[in-house]
């Protein structure tokens, strides 16, 4: 194992197994680089990688601390690494969206206040009966955001969010290119809103599913 892979294994052992907590502050350098029996150089390099990820958070002037650990704050890593996808993984990620956003959408179900469909609502009928793609895109993005955010799972959340990037590109060329995509992405979000509004998890998770297999559909046939 390389030296520094063992520093960050080692600094992961400490905050695995509750020696560092949530918020921690780091001992100084010199006594965690000589408890760990590593090199102070090497400590340096875990200190940045695990920084890199959100596991860490250096304080210039202050010190090292651990990080919250939220989930949210861990996972915005994927979407970086996520943006290097290539475009013949595009149908892996809206695969995952559909084994996802189904599910969250479902558990949304029983959460939804009356006034955040009301809200759902007013967002649906501002945007009108001919939305140019770029407006639709955006809007599907908002909507489905916040009907997962409702489900209380904030990791599927922000699973959800950082495989955005590759699936929204998708869903704008497939705006540009299928004739009636505008007019089916519409009504298929009338369609979960109406499930929603029913407290119909079922007929929620059928819908939602139907909206993200229509874009794996069409991809596939260009492909």
């Amino acid at each position: 194992m390389a030296v520094t892979d063992e520093a960050i294994e080692k600094i992961k052992g400490m905050i695995v197994s509750g020696a560092l907590r949530p918020g921690d502050r780091l001992p100084k350098e010199s006594e965690l680089a000589a408890d760990l029996g590593l090199s102070r150089n090497s400590l340096r390099e875990a200190v940045r990688a695990l920084a890199l990820i959100r596991i860490l958070d250096v304080r210039q002037g202050d010190g090292t601390y651990v990080t919250s650990l939220d989930p949210q704050l861990l996972l915005e890593a994927l979407s970086f690494v996520v943006d290097f996808h290539r475009d013949d993984t595009v149908l892996e990620f809206l695969a995952v969206r559909r084994i996802l956003e189904p599910a969250a959408t479902a558990l949304a179900c029983a959460q939804l206040s009356e006034a955040e469909l009301d809200a759902l609502d007013a967002q649906l009928t501002a945007l009108g009966a001919a939305p140019s793609v770029e407006e639709l895109v955006a809007s599907d993005l908002e909507f489905h955001r916040g009907i997962v955010r409702a489900s209380g799972n904030s990791v599927i959340c922000s699973l959800l969010d950082g495989l955005s990037g590759p699936t929204t590109r998708a869903r704008v060329w497939r705006g540009l290119t299928q004739e009636d995509a505008v007019s089916r992405t519409l009504h298929e979000h009338r369609m979960i809103l109406a499930a929603l509004r029913d407290r119909d998890a079922e007929a929620a998770r059928s819908w939602a599913t139907v909206h993200i297999a229509s874009v794996e559909q069409w991809l596939r046939s260009t492909l």
